[in-house]
């Protein structure tokens, strides 16, 4: 992976929330159509005035059709560019991959404050050790904290390296003592590893991959962990 230069003076400066000349400080954030032109002509006795649309150079162009992120294949391409990110630790790419708007991560789906990064907060999530407080435990109810390479991204590497397949709008589990559910109202792909016979598929793993589209280019909006829960 290529390395960002003096990564313990960025580190640093996250920590303290210090920031370089002309730069924003990465410090995540606790989250908490034109109209169409008409003619009418009238005909004798007609009952009522025809509509009909005028096209004409000067009138607003009817916008394209929305792209399907079920079917486009950059959707599929932008989670295998989160994978190669995830695997090798590549901060850059990773900020690539972030909505202009931000990602909020949820690291358990009970979490109501999300943690939000910026695209540009993201290429160093990597390397910062920011400490976040990602919620409560199921079961044990403590709260866990730490930054995202030592909470989030050990595992997303052990959902990537095992056998998983993509969902669209449906967040596939292998059964829950909750309501699984989406907080959005946009768009996602599910992430999910079915478990195994040994722990009778109890060990099923999904995390869900909020999608939205910037200028024609998807991008992700949010992280989401679900696992069995006791």
């Amino acid at each position: 992976m290529k390395r960002i230069i003096f990564p313990a003076l960025i580190g640093l400066a996250l920590l303290t929330g210090c920031s370089f000349p002309g730069a924003a400080t990465p410090t995540p954030t606790q989250a908490v159509p034109a109209p169409i032109l008409f003619v009418t002509t009238d005909t004798p006795n007609a009952p009522a005035p025809t509509a009909m649309p005028l096209f004409t150079p000067t009138a607003t162009p009817i916008p394209p059709v929305a792209q399907n992120v079920c079917t486009d294949p950059q959707v599929v391409a932008l989670i295998d560019s989160l994978k190669r990110s995830m695997l090798n630790a590549d901060g850059p790419l990773l900020g690539s991959l972030v909505s202009p708007n931000g990602m909020e991560v949820r690291y358990f789906r009970s979490s109501d404050a999300p943690i939000a990064y910026s695209p540009y907060q993201a290429t160093f999530l990597y390397e910062t050790t920011y400490s976040a407080d990602w919620g409560a435990e199921p079961g044990s109810g403590q709260h866990k904290k730490g930054s995202f390479h030592d909470v989030v991204v050990p595992d997303m590497q052990k959902l990537f390296n095992q056998p998983y397949t993509l969902h669209c709008n449906e967040i596939r589990h292998g059964g829950a003592t909750y309501d699984v559910k989406w907080p959005y109202t946009k768009d996602f792909y599910a992430i999910y590893f079915p478990g195994t016979d040994q722990y009778s598929q109890m060990d099923w793993h999904t995390w869900v991959v909020g999608v939205e589209y910037t200028n024609s280019k998807p991008t992700i909006y949010a992280l989401m962990n679900f696992s069995w829960e006791p």
